[in-house]
């Protein structure tokens, strides 16, 4: 008998732990939850993180992730507005901001990514014809921002300016497939280009223009560089020219001022004594005027009055 009620109680312990087990379940940081009953939902979306409760057996918990996740589209080939051929290769990421929804629509993220793959390939089809392609593969007029005249390029060469680009056209696909795929639970967080890129035929056309628009704006720039050159050259030349005018100006009045002061002390010194002053600077002409020259002149010659005086004065001695 003992033994009978150990065994039912052994049964019932079990069977009370196994209750238990089936009507817990763990919700994750990273995780939201939907519990259905028979298939249909109950109640609202669990997003807080912890130990919940349900009833056993009959009703099941579906799980949703709450992180941010990826979507990869297949590159594309899309006409342009201006019948140019490229490849398109779009990413995005999206999230599942209401489980109950998502469950209803899409029961699980294979089937949301698949839904994705057809509308945001979609919407960049749709998008991508409506522009020509240097609005598709360009973001700005960068480029173009050199001042450049009208008269200088051929009508053959005229640069094609954006009005929209390529950022604001993803822009607009993400806005338009955003309010396509929140009908299913999901919010589209980003849409971008990963690659674009023209088909083989148009391709090397492409290059050709995009060389040649850039050496045309090198060439401007280039010339532009030179005119600002030929003007900076011109200002230090007139400027060297001032500063030398002004030196030899400065020069000329020092050397003036000088001449007049020597002047000044020459008759001073000859004032004081004439005679010695007389002397003195024929001696200086004697040295410097017989230095390396012959000189032919008469016994009479005023030059020689100094050196007959002498020859005088030692005879007489």
């Amino acid at each position: 008998m003992k033994d009978a009620v150990k065994a039912l109680l052994i049964v019932a312990g079990a069977a009370l732990v196994f209750l238990l087990i089936n009507s817990a379940y763990l919700v994750t940081e990273t995780q939201q939850a939907v519990i259905t009953q028979f298939g249909e939902p109950v109640g609202g979306a669990i997003r807080e993180a912890g130990l919940h409760w349900k009833t056993p057996f009959i009703q099941a918990v579906h799980y949703f992730d709450k992180r941010i996740l990826e979507w990869d589209g297949f590159p594309s080939e899309i006409p342009t507005k201006d019948k140019k051929f490229i490849w398109v290769d779009v990413t995005a990421r999206w999230k599942i901001v209401d489980p109950l929804k998502f469950l209803q629509t899409m029961r699980h993220e294979a089937n949301a990514q698949s839904r994705l793959d057809d509308i945001i390939d979609g919407v960049t089809r749709d998008h991508i014809t409506r522009y020509e392609a240097p609005e598709i593969v360009r973001s700005s007029n960068r480029v173009l921002e050199v001042d450049i005249k009208a008269e200088d390029i051929s009508a053959e060469e005229t640069f094609e300016k954006i009005e929209v680009g390529r950022d604001a056209i993803t822009r607009q696909i993400l806005e338009q497939a955003r309010k396509i795929v929140a009908d299913y639970g999901i919010e589209l967080v980003d849409v971008r280009v990963k690659r674009i890129n023209y088909i083989e035929s148009v391709q090397r056309r492409v290059f050709e223009r995009m060389i040649s628009e850039r050496k045309r704006a090198a060439e401007t720039l280039r010339s532009e560089g030179q005119a600002f050159r030929a003007e900076i050259e011109g200002q230090k030349e007139r400027e060297l020219k001032r500063i030398y005018s002004e030196a030899y100006r400065k020069a000329q009045e020092l050397k003036g001022k000088a001449d007049a002061e020597a002047i000044g002390i020459y008759a001073e010194a000859y004032s004081k004594d004439p005679e010695f002053f007389r002397f003195t600077m024929t001696l200086e002409s004697y040295r410097e005027g017989l230095k390396g020259s012959r000189l032919i002149l008469s016994t009479d010659s005023d030059f020689l009055t100094y050196l007959k005086s002498i020859e005088g004065k030692s005879s007489t001695g």
